[in-house]
C-alpha cells in the first residue's frame, strides 16, 4: 500500500424529511451528477428521545433500478413487500434489497428498550444491464455478521473482507465493502481499499484522525483514489461506516425511489404505476 487516500470531501449532514414525517441526517441524495456512483443515497436516522411523538415511518412506497441498504443499530424495522416477505430487521441486523424491476415495500420503525430507533440506509445504484432484474433479498441477522477484533480495533463486517474474514452479503455488482468500524483511545489503523473504487466514510460517534485531518462526529467523507486510508485516534474512540465500490459510470436519471438511465425508462415506470403493471 504505498498511495494514500485523502479526504477530497467534507459533508456536514442536512435535515430532511421523508415517508410520513420521518426526520433524517441525509449526507447525500440522487443526483445526475451522480458524484458518488456507485452510491446514491445515505440517509441517518434516529428517534433518541422516548418522549417524543407516535413514531412515522414509511408507508409502501415503489423502488425501481436499486438497491437499499438498511443497518440498524438500535431499534427496528418491520418491513414487508409485494413478493410477500415480511419481517423485523433487529439491532445490529441487516437487509440488502434489490429492487431490481420493481418492488412495493414500506418499512416501519420500532423503539427498542431503550427507547432509541437509530441506524443507517444506503442506495446503490444497479448496473444498466441489472436494472431490470428479478427482485431479491439479502436478510443478515446479527448474529451472522462476522466481527474482527485485533488491538483495539472493532470491525463488523457486512460486505468485504478484512483480514481473510468475509461478510456475508455476496454477489453485489458494485462489489462493495460496508462496515462498522470502531477504534479505541490511542489507536494507528490503516485500511486497504481497492484503487478505482469510491471511498466514504460516515463518522457517526467519537473523533478520529482520516488520513492526516482531525474529524468528528457526525461527518461524511469523501476521499480521493488511492490503495488505503489511514485513521487514528488520541485522547477519544472513534465510530464510523467504512463503504466502498466500484463505480458504474453510467448516466443516470433519478426521480423520486427510481434510479434508470434514461429519461424514457422513467416515463415508462411511471406508467407502468398509473396501470398498474409496475409489479411483474
Amino acid at each position: 500500500m504505498t498511495n494514500l487516500r485523502t479526504i477530497s470531501q467534507i459533508i456536514e449532514p442536512q435535515t430532511t424529511i421523508e415517508g410520513a414525517g420521518v426526520r433524517l441526517l441525509r449526507s447525500f441524495g440522487p443526483k445526475v451528477s451522480n458524484l458518488f456512483d456507485p452510491f446514491l443515497l445515505f440517509d441517518h436516522f434516529a428517534f433518541n428521545d422516548p418522549i417524543e411523538g407516535p413514531i412515522r415511518g414509511f408507508p409502501t412506497h415503489p423502488h425501481r433500478g436499486i438497491e437499499t441498504v438498511t443497518y440498524m443499530l438500535e431499534g427496528s424495522t418491520a418491513h414487508r413487500d409485494s413478493l410477500g416477505n415480511a419481517g423485523l430487521i433487529g439491532p445490529g441486523d441487516v437487509q440488502w434489497m434489490s429492487a431490481g424491476r420493481g418492488i412495493l415495500h414500506e418499512e416501519m420503525p420500532r423503539r427498542g428498550e431503550s427507547g432509541n430507533i437509530y441506524g443507517f440506509q444506503l442506495w446503490v445504484n444497479l448496473p444498466s444491464h441489472l436494472k431490470m432484474s428479478a427482485p431479491r433479498y439479502q436478510e443478515v441477522t446479527a448474529s451472522t455478521i462476522p466481527t474482527y477484533e485485533k488491538d483495539g480495533v472493532k470491525i463488523r463486517i457486512v460486505a468485504g473482507t478484512v483480514a481473510g474474514v468475509n461478510g456475508p452479503v455476496e454477489d453485489i455488482a458494485a462489489s462493495p465493502l460496508y462496515m462498522d468500524v470502531q477504534l479505541n483511545p490511542g489507536i494507528e489503523w490503516q485500511s486497504p481499499l481497492p484503487s478505482g473504487h469510491t471511498a466514504l466514510a460516515y463518522v457517526f460517534d467519537g473523533e478520529g484522525v482520516f488520513s492526516g485531518e482531525t474529524i468528528n462526529a457526525i461527518h461524511m467523507l469523501k476521499f480521493t483514489d488511492g490503495d488505503h486510508i489511514t485513521v487514528k485516534t488520541e485522547n477519544y474512540p472513534v465510530r464510523f461506516m467504512l463503504i466502498a465500490g466500484a463505480p458504474f459510470k453510467e448516466p443516470i436519471v433519478p426521480y423520486g425511489p427510481f434510479v434508470m438511465n434514461t429519461l424514457e425508462e422513467i416515463q415508462e415506470t411511471l406508467k407502468e404505476l398509473r396501470n398498474g403493471t409496475f409489479i411483474k
